[in-house]
């Protein structure tokens, strides 16, 4: 905790701060591994301030107390996150030619030549409280510490404190988000929501899916939590709080490598914050995963090692799009392909595979990307999403040049990529030429494997998903009873429903005769297209997934 003790022990008693007897009778009551200052103050014999003071008086320092001092993060990252949490000190004010450096001991002469080692100006040292500084690098740092450091310097700055004594200052704060953090992360959330009401605030995570209700709190703690958000991210603005802002928080829980989104959003109780969570090592996922039948998964894999033409995937925010793009990538990742993706944001790392981050601020749109990749000759490219006119013609030209491009829309079903396409700009006999098939997707809720049991579905849902007799008589029905696996819901884990429009030389015909959406899907069903609601039905009867869930998020094919 401090290099010299010995020393510093004298100092104390020499400010009759401690006197010889409570030294003696406390080293005989601190436990094995406790330090005899650490338990002078675990037994509140003396607190951690009045240790900096004496610190700062021997060395003819100033003592500053940082819990009421305001520090911008920017002087903060004028030091590494690894010296200051290795040396215990924290950037605290700039000016001047300047920069003043808090030091927890200013007897740790490596400390101080190091500080002036990684700085091009000479510091000026002041000395602080260990339990204020431990707080401030969290503060300042934790985002890009592991979760071991977070948790270590949590719980020392906790303990130095007490959490819930007035002088506690951040620290529980600190706690309660990294506990909502890993939380989140071991029960396989992708989202967690950070909301106040009128009366609370209340944390709910998305699993699987569905919003489940995991904490509330005094509304009170809202701004302090929004804030440790915030200075999380590096990057966004405390004392904003009327705009939405936008920043990005990396982490790490156990072997985990996480990636944060974050979204904040004013409302008329206070900041509401959502936090959406990639895990970047988590993405080994194939085809076979995605929960296509056999018959399915052919046609779309002799799809995806086409030479050349647009393959699209399409749905809503959160069905899937991207992880089944990754999967496409993985399947056809081979030593003699050349594969380059334009995203935004780059979600997940791909081995083997060049991954470009878009950035319009500094002009590297979807467009500018593209246009480069192709000098490289890649022989697949993907794009993160068509959203315009000139993203969508270099696609196409790609396609037509010999290129196999993957990439998303937004639309509610398959054909209807088409009309999406023409209402951007493209011409139709483009259309007709380049794309060779659209898959649309929807994610339902996997029954869990562990409580798993016969199940019955309802006459409303018998009719709602047209099934018959013949159909019912040949069906595996399944349901989960609950049980801890699946955190008492009956489902663990998602798979996709799946409609493929292959856009073969009839359908080509027909595009290029400026056919309506309605008649497209019409003769594509007839050519054998699989709707979303068919696939599903499938998938109920087979005992994947439930009624309910498919008429959940799928449209029956009436309407």
């Amino acid at each position: 905790m401090y290099t010299n003790e010995s020393y510093l022990l004298e100092l104390l008693q020499e400010a009759q701060l401690v006197t010889k007897a409570a030294l003696e009778d406390v080293n005989h009551k601190k436990k094995s591994q406790e330090s005899i200052i650490e338990a002078l103050i675990s037994l509140n014999l003396l607190s951690d301030e009045s240790i900096a003071q004496t610190l700062a008086a021997n060395a003819g320092m100033d003592y500053v107390d940082l819990k009421r001092l305001d520090v911008n993060p920017a002087v903060a990252s004028r030091i590494p996150a690894d010296v200051a949490v290795r040396f215990r000190i924290v950037p605290v004010a700039e000016g001047g030619g300047t920069l003043v450096v808090a030091v927890t001991d200013p007897l740790d002469f490596d400390a101080l030549d190091s500080v002036r080692h990684v700085l091009s100006v000479e510091p000026e040292f002041v000395v602080a409280s260990d339990s204020a500084i431990k707080q401030r690098l969290l503060d300042f740092y934790s985002s890009q510490l592991d979760a071991s450091q977070i948790a270590k310097l949590d719980a020392e700055a906790i303990s130095v404190t007490g959490e819930g004594s007035g002088d506690g200052g951040d620290a529980p704060i600190i706690k309660m988000v990294y506990q909502i953090l890993q939380e989140a992360y071991q029960n396989r959330a992708s989202d967690i929501h950070i909301e106040p009401t009128e009366k609370e605030m209340r944390v709910r995570y998305r699993i699987d899916g569905a919003l489940h209700k995991v904490q509330s709190h005094p509304l009170q703690l809202l701004p302090s939590i929004v804030s440790r958000i915030k200075i999380m991210t590096g990057t966004m603005a405390i004392s904003e709080k009327r705009l939405p802002q936008d920043g990005r928080i990396q982490a790490k829980f156990g072997s985990g490598d996480l990636d944060l989104r974050v979204s904040t959003i004013p409302t008329s109780c206070g900041e509401s914050v959502v936090m959406r969570i990639l895990d970047k090592g988590s993405l080994t996922i194939g085809l076979p995963q995605l929960g296509f039948f056999s018959d399915d998964q052919a046609i779309f894999e002799e799809l995806i090692r086409l030479p050349d033409g647009i393959i699209l995937v399409t749905g809503p925010t959160g069905s899937g799009k991207t992880t089944t793009l990754y999967a496409c990538l993985n399947s056809i990742n081979k030593p003699d392909r050349k594969i380059i993706t334009v995203e935004d944001p780059v979600e997940y790392l791909l081995s083997g595979i060049n991954q470009v981050q878009v950035k319009e601020a500094i002009g590297m749109s979807f467009a500018a990307a593209l246009r480069a990749i192709l000098r490289q000759a890649p022989n697949i490219i993907m794009i993160g999403e068509i959203r315009d006119l000139e993203t969508a013609s270099i696609a196409i030209n790609a396609s037509l040049t010999g290129h196999l491009v993957f990439s998303t829309l937004h639309t509610n079903d398959a054909p209807s990529a088409v009309a999406r396409l023409a209402d951007i700009g493209v011409k139709k006999f483009l259309i007709a030429s380049a794309v060779r098939s659209i898959m649309a997707q929807r994610l339902v809720r996997h029954i869990c494997r562990d409580c798993a049991q016969p199940g019955e579905i309802s006459l409303k849902d018998t009719r709602a998903l047209r099934l018959t007799e013949e159909q019912l008589s040949k069906a595996q029905i399944k349901q989960g009873a609950g049980c801890r696996t699946c955190r008492m819901t009956g489902y663990k884990g998602r798979i996709g429903c799946f409609e493929i429009f292959n856009i073969v030389e009839e359908v080509r015909l027909l595009i290029n005769g400026d056919e309506s959406t309605s008649g497209l899907r019409k003769r594509a069903r007839e050519l054998g297209m699989r709707t979303l609601r068919e696939d599903g039905v499938r998938k109920v009867l087979a005992g994947t997934t439930t009624a309910s869930e498919v008429i959940r998020v799928t449209m029956s094919d009436a309407e």
